[in-house]
């Protein structure tokens, strides 16, 4: 068994992390102790504790405890597990452990359901993805979801602690592992417990006993540790966390926290959603308060394309730190999208006369185009007249931001408008 099944936690006490469900007080473990187990689907990433705080509960119940995984369960399985019901063996109830759930179809987990509802089964599963996304909707609404988090290095230094203390044991010689090295261990392993307990296992095991002592150097630890596990899948939540993380931070105007989850995006390496969202952000967030900026941004988008990978990190910095520290503006998305919702909540009418196209023989008889005035022909290269339909002309959708550029344009527009 690899060591971190080895050590693998007997009772919530020695479970490492997770204090906001498991701290004393917490809803979580008050429901625990309570003993009545509702239906819950823990999620969270790989390696931080679900499995193992499940098995826990699983067998403190009397239930009849049963365990599947849903990358391997089949429909046979689950109906095997519903036939046992109400037998001798299962007399109070089962209690159902289903790993990585996000891998039944919508059937599957369907089937579960009329069991789940009248209490026949109390499930207990586990998901690394989001359940608003991949869990049937009727079993949300009979279950509680909670969410595990990472680990946080100081959390895990006990857990490399234990796993030192446990090879000494199992294997009869003195381990000298500093501080330094375990600090590298829990840092570099992601937030994943299971992760550090197999880079201590592999460390151990990669020294030669001499008398009587392994010393597990740095290097050694570089070797087994050769990339921090940084959490990070393209198509899954911690992609579109990071996403989020990266436009609040430039958008909050911190260019720090920018380059950071920039860097979490290019480590990925996934150029590709970078680049896509610093596009958005000159015109979503900078906007008219910096109007050159998105062509800077674009041309640094063109530079790390043609670049690529690892060079491709400057242009993309250069634009995020760019933005994160230029003025800011929504006044153009503001405009946009309610001028959509009008459009879409049927709020307008036909477009006047004057301004349809009139390019075409006959269009005089149908009244298009014959009162149109054209602003070039007049002073300052403005002349009033109706551009909106009839029925929302005086709609103002764009509001000028408080920004030097865009206030600019305001008082030159009130001026010319004879508004100033």
């Amino acid at each position: 068994m690899p060591l971190a099944d080895r050590i693998r936690p007997q009772s919530l006490s020695q479970v490492v992390g997770q204090r906001h469900l498991l701290g004393e007080g917490a809803v979580f473990y008050n429901i625990v102790q309570s003993g009545e187990i509702p239906n819950m689907i823990f999620y969270g990433p790989s390696g931080v504790g679900k499995t193992t705080v499940a098995k826990i509960i699983a067998n403190a119940t009397n239930k009849k405890l049963h365990k599947l995984n849903g990358t391997t369960a089949s429909t046979a399985d689950i109906k095997d597990i519903i036939n046992q019901i109400g037998t001798l063996d299962s007399i109070n109830g089962v209690l159902l452990y289903l790993d990585e759930i996000q891998y039944l179809n919508k059937k599957q987990q369907q089937t579960l359901l009329e069991f789940i509802e009248n209490g026949s089964i109390t499930l207990i599963a586990s998901t690394t993805e989001n359940p608003y996304f991949y869990v049937y909707n009727a079993i949300l609404s009979r279950s509680t979801i909670f969410e595990f988090k990472p680990v946080a290095p100081g959390e895990i230094l006990p857990a490399i602690d234990r796993a030192v203390e446990i090879l000494e044991e199992e294997q009869g010689c003195q381990i000298q592992m500093g501080p330094a090295q375990k600090e590298q261990i829990a840092y570099g392993c992601g937030g994943d417990v299971r992760k550090a307990m197999n880079a201590v296992e592999l460390a151990v095991n990669g020294v030669l006993c001499q008398d009587g002592i392994k010393q597990i150097t740095e290097d050694v630890v570089q070797q087994v540790c050769q990339r921090s596990a940084q959490r990070y899948d393209r198509g899954g939540d911690v992609h579109y966390d990071v996403m989020s993380a990266l436009q609040k931070s430039v958008r909050g105007s911190d260019p720090n926290a920018a380059v950071h989850y920039l860097g979490r995006l290019l480590t990925g390496g996934d150029l590709i959603s970078a680049c896509r969202r610093l596009l958005v952000i000159a015109s979503e967030d900078v906007g008219l308060a910096y109007p050159q900026c998105i062509a800077i941004v674009k041309a640094c988008i063109d530079s790390a394309l043609q670049l690529g990978l690892p060079e491709a990190r400057i242009p993309l910095a250069q634009a995020a730190i760019l933005m994160a520290t230029a003025p800011k503006s929504n006044s153009a998305i503001n405009a946009i999208d309610a001028a959509m919702a009008d459009i879409q909540a049927g709020n307008y009418s036909d477009i006047p006369a004057h301004l349809k196209d009139s390019h075409y023989k006959g269009a005089a008889k149908m009244g298009r185009g014959l009162t149109y005035q054209y602003p070039h022909d007049f002073k300052n290269h403005w002349v009033a007249q109706q551009y909106l339909p009839d029925t929302i002309k005086d709609k103002q959708y764009y509001q000028y931001g408080l920004n030097k550029t865009e206030q600019a344009a305001k008082a030159y527009w009130d001026k010319i408008k004879g508004r100033g």
